[in-house]
Protein backbone atom coordinates (compact mmCIF):
# COMPACT_ATOMS: atom_id res chain seq x y z
CA UNK A 1 0.00 0.00 0.00
CA UNK A 2 1.68 3.73 -0.80
CA UNK A 3 1.79 6.28 1.45
CA UNK A 4 0.31 8.66 -1.21
CA UNK A 5 -1.30 7.30 -4.16
CA UNK A 6 -1.83 9.07 -7.48
CA UNK A 7 -4.68 8.70 -10.32
CA UNK A 8 -5.10 11.23 -13.06
CA UNK A 9 -7.95 11.52 -14.96
CA UNK A 10 -7.54 13.62 -18.09
CA UNK A 11 -5.70 16.60 -16.96
CA UNK A 12 -6.61 16.38 -13.36
CA UNK A 13 -3.99 14.75 -10.73
CA UNK A 14 -5.15 13.45 -7.78
CA UNK A 15 -2.63 12.83 -5.00
CA UNK A 16 -4.66 10.78 -1.75
CA UNK A 17 -3.09 10.81 1.43
CA UNK A 18 -2.82 7.08 2.52
CA UNK A 19 -2.22 6.78 6.37
CA UNK A 20 -5.38 6.87 7.45
CA UNK A 21 -4.48 5.07 10.60
CA UNK A 22 -1.95 8.42 11.26
CA UNK A 23 -4.71 10.84 10.41
CA UNK A 24 -2.43 11.11 7.04
CA UNK A 25 0.32 12.80 9.24
CA UNK A 26 3.37 14.50 7.46
CA UNK A 27 5.61 11.87 8.66
CA UNK A 28 9.16 11.55 6.65
CA UNK A 29 7.53 8.79 4.40
CA UNK A 30 4.92 10.82 3.52
CA UNK A 31 6.80 14.48 3.17
CA UNK A 32 9.38 12.51 0.99
CA UNK A 33 6.44 11.14 -1.00
CA UNK A 34 4.55 14.64 -1.77
CA UNK A 35 7.78 15.64 -2.64
CA UNK A 36 8.68 13.06 -5.11
CA UNK A 37 5.39 14.07 -7.12
CA UNK A 38 5.56 17.66 -6.45
CA UNK A 39 9.14 17.19 -8.71
CA UNK A 40 7.61 15.24 -11.11
CA UNK A 41 4.53 17.68 -11.63
CA UNK A 42 7.18 20.44 -12.19
CA UNK A 43 7.64 19.37 -15.96
CA UNK A 44 4.23 16.93 -16.57
CA UNK A 45 2.38 19.41 -19.12
CA UNK A 46 -0.39 16.91 -18.99
CA UNK A 47 -1.62 17.71 -15.63
CA UNK A 48 -3.70 21.11 -15.27
CA UNK A 49 -5.07 20.56 -12.21
CA UNK A 50 -3.81 19.27 -9.09
CA UNK A 51 -6.08 17.78 -6.27
CA UNK A 52 -4.91 17.02 -2.53
CA UNK A 53 -7.38 14.67 -0.67
CA UNK A 54 -6.82 12.38 2.69
CA UNK A 55 -7.56 8.92 3.15
CA UNK A 56 -9.88 7.70 6.36
CA UNK A 57 -11.35 10.35 8.98
CA UNK A 58 -9.36 13.47 8.44
CA UNK A 59 -7.48 15.02 5.60
CA UNK A 60 -4.38 15.59 7.43
CA UNK A 61 -3.19 15.99 11.45
CA UNK A 62 -0.23 18.02 11.10
CA UNK A 63 3.22 16.23 11.90
CA UNK A 64 3.92 12.70 12.90
CA UNK A 65 4.28 13.28 16.66
CA UNK A 66 6.10 10.28 17.49
CA UNK A 67 8.53 10.70 15.16
CA UNK A 68 9.15 13.79 16.54
CA UNK A 69 9.23 12.24 19.86
CA UNK A 70 12.05 9.70 18.63
CA UNK A 71 14.37 12.80 17.05
CA UNK A 72 15.17 13.98 20.60
CA UNK A 73 17.20 10.47 20.94
CA UNK A 74 19.92 11.90 19.34
CA UNK A 75 22.94 13.60 20.89
CA UNK A 76 21.65 16.76 20.25
CA UNK A 77 18.57 16.37 21.82
CA UNK A 78 16.61 16.48 18.08
CA UNK A 79 18.30 19.98 16.70
CA UNK A 80 19.23 18.87 13.52
CA UNK A 81 16.54 17.02 13.15
CA UNK A 82 13.69 19.09 13.50
CA UNK A 83 15.95 21.64 11.15
CA UNK A 84 15.53 18.99 8.75
CA UNK A 85 12.09 18.44 9.20
CA UNK A 86 10.35 21.88 9.57
CA UNK A 87 12.97 22.96 6.26
CA UNK A 88 11.77 19.71 4.33
CA UNK A 89 8.25 20.53 5.04
CA UNK A 90 8.35 24.45 3.96
CA UNK A 91 10.19 22.88 0.52
CA UNK A 92 6.59 20.92 0.34
CA UNK A 93 4.81 23.78 1.02
CA UNK A 94 6.54 26.34 -1.23
CA UNK A 95 6.61 23.44 -3.62
CA UNK A 96 2.56 23.41 -3.81
CA UNK A 97 2.64 26.85 -4.66
CA UNK A 98 5.49 27.11 -7.18
CA UNK A 99 3.59 24.32 -8.83
CA UNK A 100 2.33 25.57 -12.81
CA UNK A 101 -1.14 23.85 -11.92
CA UNK A 102 -3.67 25.09 -9.66
CA UNK A 103 -3.19 23.12 -6.59
CA UNK A 104 -6.96 22.37 -4.46
CA UNK A 105 -7.23 20.69 -1.20
CA UNK A 106 -10.35 18.82 -0.87
CA UNK A 107 -11.16 18.98 3.32
CA UNK A 108 -12.61 17.07 5.27
CA UNK A 109 -12.47 15.46 9.04
CA UNK A 110 -9.89 17.60 10.56
CA UNK A 111 -6.99 19.45 8.78
CA UNK A 112 -4.83 20.53 12.27
CA UNK A 113 -1.34 22.20 12.07
CA UNK A 114 0.88 21.43 9.51
CA UNK A 115 -2.05 19.51 7.82
CA UNK A 116 -3.76 23.33 8.00
CA UNK A 117 -0.86 24.42 6.67
CA UNK A 118 -1.22 22.62 3.52
CA UNK A 119 -5.16 23.66 2.94
CA UNK A 120 -3.10 27.13 3.78
CA UNK A 121 -0.62 26.17 0.90
CA UNK A 122 -2.87 25.09 -1.54
CA UNK A 123 -4.56 27.80 -4.14
CA UNK A 124 -8.09 26.62 -3.67
CA UNK A 125 -9.60 24.41 -1.28
CA UNK A 126 -13.41 22.61 -1.17
CA UNK A 127 -13.97 21.56 2.25
CA UNK A 128 -16.67 19.21 3.82
CA UNK A 129 -18.98 20.69 6.13
CA UNK A 130 -18.37 19.45 9.87
CA UNK A 131 -14.51 20.00 8.99
CA UNK A 132 -12.67 21.31 11.29
CA UNK A 133 -9.48 23.50 11.26
CA UNK A 134 -6.78 24.54 13.63
CA UNK A 135 -3.28 25.74 14.38
CA UNK A 136 -3.44 23.73 17.85
CA UNK A 137 0.19 23.76 18.60
CA UNK A 138 -0.16 25.30 21.41
CA UNK A 139 -2.57 23.23 23.31
CA UNK A 140 1.11 21.02 23.93
CA UNK A 141 3.32 23.82 24.26
CA UNK A 142 4.93 24.09 20.49
CA UNK A 143 3.70 27.28 18.45
CA UNK A 144 2.67 26.46 14.91
CA UNK A 145 5.25 29.03 13.96
CA UNK A 146 5.77 27.70 10.44
CA UNK A 147 1.76 26.89 9.57
CA UNK A 148 1.77 30.16 10.69
CA UNK A 149 3.35 31.55 7.22
CA UNK A 150 0.41 29.97 5.15
CA UNK A 151 -2.34 30.63 7.19
CA UNK A 152 -1.31 34.48 7.75
CA UNK A 153 -1.57 34.82 4.19
CA UNK A 154 -5.00 33.26 3.85
CA UNK A 155 -6.97 34.87 6.64
CA UNK A 156 -7.10 38.12 8.53
CA UNK A 157 -3.90 38.28 10.98
CA UNK A 158 -5.88 38.57 13.71
CA UNK A 159 -7.87 35.60 13.51
CA UNK A 160 -5.25 33.69 12.69
CA UNK A 161 -3.24 35.21 16.01
CA UNK A 162 -6.22 34.12 17.80
CA UNK A 163 -6.47 30.51 16.16
CA UNK A 164 -2.47 30.45 16.66
CA UNK A 165 -2.65 31.35 20.46
CA UNK A 166 -5.44 30.12 21.39
CA UNK A 167 -5.48 26.57 19.82
CA UNK A 168 -8.86 26.34 19.06
CA UNK A 169 -10.98 25.16 16.24
CA UNK A 170 -13.11 26.47 13.58
CA UNK A 171 -15.29 25.05 11.84
CA UNK A 172 -16.06 24.67 7.93
CA UNK A 173 -18.31 27.25 7.57
CA UNK A 174 -16.28 29.99 9.39
CA UNK A 175 -12.90 28.98 7.56
CA UNK A 176 -15.04 29.88 4.34
CA UNK A 177 -15.96 33.29 5.90
CA UNK A 178 -12.35 33.72 6.48
CA UNK A 179 -10.95 33.00 3.01
CA UNK A 180 -8.91 29.48 4.06
CA UNK A 181 -11.51 27.92 1.81
CA UNK A 182 -13.77 28.87 -1.56
CA UNK A 183 -16.66 26.50 -0.62
CA UNK A 184 -18.00 24.02 2.05
CA UNK A 185 -20.09 21.08 0.72
CA UNK A 186 -22.37 18.42 1.82
CA UNK A 187 -19.78 15.59 2.89
CA UNK A 188 -21.25 13.15 0.29
CA UNK A 189 -20.89 15.56 -2.60
CA UNK A 190 -17.23 16.48 -1.60
CA UNK A 191 -15.45 14.65 -4.02
CA UNK A 192 -17.71 15.44 -6.49
CA UNK A 193 -17.55 19.48 -5.70
CA UNK A 194 -14.08 19.40 -5.53
CA UNK A 195 -13.85 17.59 -9.34
CA UNK A 196 -16.43 19.80 -10.94
CA UNK A 197 -13.63 22.42 -9.75
CA UNK A 198 -11.12 21.02 -10.79
CA UNK A 199 -12.27 20.38 -14.18
CA UNK A 200 -13.87 23.77 -14.83
CA UNK A 201 -10.05 25.11 -14.75
CA UNK A 202 -8.78 22.34 -16.37
CA UNK A 203 -10.81 23.61 -19.63
CA UNK A 204 -8.95 26.72 -19.60
CA UNK A 205 -5.87 27.42 -21.56
CA UNK A 206 -3.10 25.58 -19.71
CA UNK A 207 -0.59 28.34 -20.73
CA UNK A 208 -2.62 31.08 -19.38
CA UNK A 209 -3.14 29.75 -16.38
CA UNK A 210 0.80 29.01 -15.62
CA UNK A 211 1.63 32.30 -16.35
CA UNK A 212 -0.87 33.91 -14.09
CA UNK A 213 -0.49 31.07 -11.18
CA UNK A 214 2.94 32.52 -10.81
CA UNK A 215 1.94 36.39 -11.47
CA UNK A 216 -0.69 36.19 -8.79
CA UNK A 217 2.00 35.36 -6.26
CA UNK A 218 5.17 37.26 -7.52
CA UNK A 219 2.79 40.30 -7.26
CA UNK A 220 1.50 40.13 -4.14
CA UNK A 221 5.01 40.23 -2.60
CA UNK A 222 5.15 44.21 -4.28
CA UNK A 223 4.52 47.18 -3.91
CA UNK A 224 1.45 48.85 -5.91
CA UNK A 225 3.56 50.61 -8.62
CA UNK A 226 5.84 47.47 -9.37
CA UNK A 227 2.67 45.41 -9.36
CA UNK A 228 1.24 46.89 -12.06
CA UNK A 229 4.14 47.03 -13.59
CA UNK A 230 5.68 43.53 -13.51
CA UNK A 231 1.64 42.31 -14.19
CA UNK A 232 1.94 44.56 -17.39
CA UNK A 233 4.52 43.25 -18.81
CA UNK A 234 3.24 39.44 -18.13
CA UNK A 235 -0.10 40.66 -19.91
CA UNK A 236 1.81 41.72 -22.66
CA UNK A 237 3.81 38.12 -22.91
CA UNK A 238 0.34 36.59 -22.78
CA UNK A 239 -1.00 38.20 -25.41
CA UNK A 240 1.08 37.11 -27.43
CA UNK A 241 0.56 33.78 -27.25
CA UNK A 242 -0.85 32.05 -30.59
CA UNK A 243 -3.69 29.87 -28.60
CA UNK A 244 -4.56 33.65 -26.83
CA UNK A 245 -4.89 35.46 -30.50
CA UNK A 246 -6.99 32.42 -30.97
CA UNK A 247 -8.96 32.74 -27.92
CA UNK A 248 -9.75 35.74 -28.59
CA UNK A 249 -10.60 35.92 -32.56
CA UNK A 250 -13.22 32.66 -31.35
CA UNK A 251 -14.88 34.71 -29.36
CA UNK A 252 -15.23 37.37 -31.16
CA UNK A 253 -16.61 35.16 -33.90
CA UNK A 254 -18.67 32.94 -30.90
CA UNK A 255 -17.79 29.68 -32.12
CA UNK A 256 -15.02 27.08 -29.39
CA UNK A 257 -11.21 28.20 -29.60
CA UNK A 258 -8.80 25.52 -30.98
CA UNK A 259 -6.59 25.85 -28.67
CA UNK A 260 -2.67 24.04 -29.63
CA UNK A 261 -2.38 22.45 -25.68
Amino acid sequence: MKILERHDTEAVCHLHLNAPERLNALSDEMLAALQTQIDALQIDTSVRVVVISGAGKAFCAGHDLKQMTAGRQAEDGGKAYFKDLFDRCARVMTGVQRLPQPVIAQVHGIATAAGCQLVASCDMAVAAEGTRFGVNGVNIGLFCSTPMVALSRNIPRKQAFEMLVTGQFIDAHRAEALGLVNKVVPADQLAEATTEMAQLVAGKLGAAVKVGKQAFYEQAQMGLDDAYAYTGQVMVENMLYRDTEEGIAAFLEKRPPDWSQ
